[in-house]
């Protein structure tokens, strides 16, 4: 079961690429923002929440130089 991603359109402030990696059958979304040769910073959050806790820092993160 999957969420289809017309629901994820128009979100407000995040306006981010989506990115997929299929793992054993299982598709995981990610953001990959901020410089290619900058510093991953890895958030990831708990059951229930999504992505979309991170949006207000985000973009902060990847304007410090970090990915």
């Amino acid at each position: 079961m999957r969420t289809p991603d017309s629901q994820f359109e128009n979100l407000k402030d995040f306006d981010f690429t989506p990115n997929y990696q299929e793992i054993d059958g299982l598709r995981i979304h990610y953001v990959d923002e901020g410089p290619k040769d900058g510093q991953p910073i890895l958030l990831l959050h708990g059951q229930p929440t999504w992505g979309y806790l991170f949006r207000h820092m985000i973009k902060p993160l990847a304007n410090a130089g970090f990915r």
